[in-house]
């Protein structure tokens, strides 16, 4: 799937299911048991685009009527990052792609003065140099968690990661890709801009209110 040129590291995943999905998702009047449902599905299709080039290697299989040689994902097991609290949203789906995933969480919140992250909680199974890290946040705005919860991965030893949103702004894919341009990013919608409060536009408003029926 090729990035989009304008945007170094980003893929946009253009399925017509994502699509469709995606504009239900951004409608006002989508109560909060949809929008959940919604979430998890796009993150699973989301994630197996992400996924496509996981490191393989060959097993010996005994099927029913012989001996035969398949593959299997290489390595630890994929670790996946939610964001809290919004990125929690994205965990079930994708875990039914893969189901023997762990899962780590990454505490933020953004300051709605300075707009900038603050961190609060961090915990990720051990090892983190040989697994491979999808971090999970449904909105990336200004990017400022994003590159917060990414640098936080990298200082525990995290060399393989890829960061998963539903909707991007384009100051936010930006700022993450200066910040880890080793870090492919994968967006279901590039959005035109932020607002002055840094919420993106169009969007959907603020996905966290809405997985959980907070405001």
């Amino acid at each position: 799937m090729p990035t989009t040129p304008s945007l170094p590291g980003l893929t946009l995943v253009r399925h017509p299911l994502v699509q469709h999905k995606v504009s239900l998702l951004r409608d006002r009047s989508t109560p909060t048991k949809i929008f959940k449902e919604l979430v998890d599905e796009i993150a699973m299709l989301m994630a197996y685009e992400a996924t496509i080039d996981l490191p393989l290697e060959p097993v010996d299989v005994e099927t029913p009527l012989e001996r035969t040689v398949g593959q299997r994902v290489a390595g630890k097991k994929l670790t996946l990052v939610p964001i809290l609290r919004a990125g929690l949203g994205m965990v079930d789906g994708i875990l039914k792609l893969v189901p023997s995933a762990r899962v780590g969480h990454i505490g933020l919140y953004r300051d709605h003065d300075t707009l900038e992250p603050v961190d609060y909680y961090f915990k990720i199974p051990g090892e983190a140099g040989e697994r491979d890290f999808l971090v999970l946040d449904p909105m990336l705005a200004t990017g400022g968690s994003a590159v917060s919860a990414i640098s936080a991965l990298k200082r525990a030893g995290a060399a393989r990661i890829r960061f998963l949103c539903l909707v991007a702004a384009p100051a936010g894919v930006t700022r993450v890709h200066e910040a880890h341009p080793d870090v492919p990013i994968f967006c279901a919608a590039l959005d035109r801009q932020l607002n002055e409060h840094g919420y993106i536009l169009p969007g959907l408003g603020d996905a966290g209110d809405r997985l959980f029926g907070t405001r």
